[in-house]
């Protein structure tokens, strides 16, 4: 009972910090492999996306109610995530991810960096794209995300916002509310093949989910009352809480 009540807190923060800026992995998964050490990996990450898809998407109907979400964007991003995340979680089974590993803290350096150094990133939303243009950089985009999220994943929310900032000039709380649409279709299709396989803890994952809407609903309208400018700052701790976790993983998956 103690450890549910545990599960179901890092649901809850998982919840709130994902809505706001991606990242909820970050607290949920460590806490699940670190209560539940006799399930199979497998079995974990399945019922983290159970969990995480009912938090993910009740963050995306919250914003869709609160913020004008860019749907020619976020519409064909989802659709190309959601082929391409299949792909890569089958390609996983094949290749080794330890270079994919090990490179990841060096991306996120970079991506902290460069929001750090440009202090109007994200400040003002003022799309670049329109037309076919705003479609196959949507397509693309979702794509690569969609790949990596099965083949790897962690981060994938706060690389959603990032490119979203980057590349279509939206503003932090807009890309975050498109980010949210995307990471949806990547956790569906991935849960998708978690249940087909069987490795979901139904009872627990659905209980993480109740506490992961709170969680969801909460952070949304923090992010809502508090606009870009807290967005932004939620979004570089996060990154930087990634990039220790990710680096301290990957030298201790090559042995470093």
């Amino acid at each position: 009972m103690i450890d549910v009540v545990w599960l179901g807190g890092a649901a809850f923060a998982a919840g709130l910090v994902d809505a706001v800026v991606g990242g909820g992995g970050l607290v949920q998964l460590p806490a699940m492999f670190s209560l539940l050490p006799k399930e199979a990996p497998a079995t974990i990450l399945g019922t983290n996306k159970l969990a995480a898809i009912f938090g993910t998407g009740s963050a995306a109907v919250d914003y869709a109610r609160r913020v004008r979400v860019a749907w020619s964007t976020a519409a064909p991003a989802a659709a190309a995530a959601f082929l391409l995340s299949f792909a890569g979680a089958w390609t996983v089974t094949r290749v080794p991810a330890d270079f994919v590993r090990a490179l990841l803290p060096v991306i996120l350096v970079a991506v902290a960096v460069y929001t750090f150094m440009k202090k109007d990133l994200g400040s003002v939303h003022a799309p670049v794209h329109s037309g076919l243009a705003e479609r196959y950089w949507a397509i693309g985009i979702g794509a690569a995300i969609g790949f990596y999220d099965g083949f790897f994943g962690p981060g994938t929310g706060s690389f959603l916002i990032f490119l979203f900032v980057r590349f279509f000039g939206f503003d932090f709380l807009s890309a975050s509310a498109a980010a949210k649409i995307v990471n949806v279709a990547c956790n569906f299709s991935a849960l998708m093949w978690f249940g087909y396989s069987g490795h979901i803890l139904w009872q627990l994952g659905l209980m993480m989910a109740g506490c992961q809407i709170v969680g969801s609903l909460t952070g949304t309208r923090l992010a809502m009352k508090y606009g870009s400018g807290f967005v932004r700052k939620v979004f570089l701790f996060v990154v930087s809480a990634l990039i220790v976790k990710t680096a301290y993983d990957s030298f201790t998956k090559l042995g470093w």
